[in-house]
């Protein structure tokens, strides 16, 4: 599961919950892991003694607004330029952590990336992002795109023209209903050579266009779980799936009726 869905205040806290759920995997946030901050120090130690198992990362960027679709497409990812420099140097601490924890793979969003190349935005997010592809993959770490804030298609020209092999995607079924953008089936799919990982996160479409879709509890929306496992299954993904919760009071119980659904399916 991802250990941001349960918002803990501190190390103990997180692994305190892990232990509540039954989960023994987690994908990491690692940003609280930059600084000095007593709260997460020792963590390893701390899963090492609980039998957690860190199978990925996580990291996010600076001034990021989830307020409305377009707050997040101005704000979002490395494309802002105000904060470009600072989230760089933070991307190279987090590439740090990760590294010293031997984390096979790290995920972020890029932001809204250009649907065609002579976008003016285009070159300077693609630059932006082969330099942090090319930070995590010299360290032998892949890096995962979280999907949804475009549809598949133009997801795939951008990984096409990348032509890293290191570089793919951390596929969220969710977030491309939450953006409306796009079947999750068919964008697994179309999507599928990329593969590095994907979160387990369920939604409902917005009935107005242009705004938010709502996230909802797995099993309760939209996306058509035993199809998704038996996509996944053809195309021979052998990576983690991730428990995701990022809305409602009672993530503990959200996760864990998470964890039973897709257990039982």
């Amino acid at each position: 599961m991802c250990s941001w869905s349960l918002q803990p205040e501190d190390s103990e806290r997180l692994v305190d919950y892990l232990i509540q759920i039954g989960i023994s995997q987690i994908q990491l946030a690692l940003d609280p892991l930059c600084g000095e901050d007593v709260r997460w120090c020792g963590i390893e130690a701390q899963f090492e003694e609980a039998g957690i198992t860190v199978v990925s990362g996580m990291f996010g960027t600076i001034g990021e607004d989830y307020t409305t679709l377009e707050t997040i497409r101005c704000t979002g990812g490395v494309v802002p330029d105000e904060h470009w420099e600072d989230n760089w140097r933070n991307i190279q601490a987090v590439a740090d952590i990760a590294d010293n924890m031997e984390l096979p793979c790290v995920t972020f969003h890029a932001g809204f990336l250009p649907h065609e190349e002579n976008d003016p935005g285009f070159q300077k997010l693609f630059d932006r992002v082969l330099a942090i592809a090319d930070l995590f993959n010299g360290r032998g770490i892949d890096l995962g795109f979280e999907t949804g804030q475009e549809t598949a298609d133009t997801l795939r020209v951008f990984l096409e023209k990348l032509g890293r092999p290191g570089v793919g995607v951390n596929f969220d079924p969710a977030n491309m209903i939450l953006y409306d953008k796009g079947d999750p089936i068919e964008a697994l799919r179309v999507l599928a050579p990329w593969l590095k990982q994907c979160h387990i996160k369920d939604a409902t479409r917005a009935r107005k266009p242009g705004t938010w879709g709502e996230e909802v509890p797995v099993g309760t929306g939209e996306v058509d779980w035993r199809t998704f496992f038996e996509v996944l299954n053809e195309v021979g993904f052998e990576g983690d799936c991730c428990i995701e919760r990022e809305a409602g009071d009672q993530r503990v119980a959200d996760i864990r009726a998470a964890y039973d659904f897709v257990t039982k399916l």
